[in-house]
């Protein structure tokens, strides 16, 4: 069980420091308003978490291949991006005074973490393969305790990963110039348009 638990903490902190969505737009976030929405959309982007590791985890993952399931939720995912991407731009672009409207931030800011990684059917792609791996790594099917402890394992490398990268986040906030948080705002929107190109693509 613990060597289920250890797989399990080294694919969290993997899957959660890795770039993509939710770490653009957390930096976006907080760089803009500071800790507390940073961390907010780490946290939103749990609840995603949980629910694609409960499908993937219990092999519901084969609705996903429908494509009147996985067309409109890729869309969806492709126009959010892109809408989060052109944001980010245009703080680039015109550099948004600090702290400017924080309590509006924090209360969107555990939405939009949710949304993000609700609406990436990708990671359906890899709550499969880590069910795929829980298999070898016990050597057979696993039961509903060793998934429990890799579940409960991952979640706990995922909250870990909130507070470490929120913390870093607002380190960078409090020291960057002007120059560095907007070519920080130009990263993340860039980023943010590219993975929505990617799940078009998909399409």
């Amino acid at each position: 069980m613990l060597t289920i638990f250890f797989y399990a903490l080294v694919f969290g902190f993997v899957f959660c420091l890795s770039p993509g969505a939710v770490l653009a737009e957390t930096l976006r976030r907080g760089l803009l308003h500071g800790f507390t929405p940073a961390l907010l959309v780490q946290i939103g982007s749990l609840v995603g978490d949980a629910v694609w590791a409960v499908i993937g985890l219990t092999g519901i993952a084969l609705l996903i291949q429908h494509d009147a399931v996985r067309v409109p939720l890729t869309v969806v995912c492709a126009l959010y991006l892109a809408w989060l991407g052109l944001r980010s731009l245009i703080d680039a672009w015109h550099l948004p005074a600090a702290d400017s409207a924080p309590a509006r931030s924090g209360q969107n800011a555990l939405a939009v973490g949710a949304a993000i990684s609700l609406a990436n059917p990708k990671n359906i792609v890899y709550w499969g393969a880590l069910g795929s791996a829980l298999t070898g790594i016990v050597g057979a099917t696993p039961s509903h305790g060793q998934t429990l402890m890799f579940f409960a394992g991952f979640m706990l490398a995922s909250v870990l990963s909130c507070f470490l990268i929120a913390g870093l986040v607002n380190v960078l906030r409090n020291t960057a110039s002007p120059l560095w948080q907007r070519i920080s705002y130009g990263a993340c929107g860039l980023v943010l348009l590219y993975l929505a190109i990617l799940a078009a693509l998909g399409i």
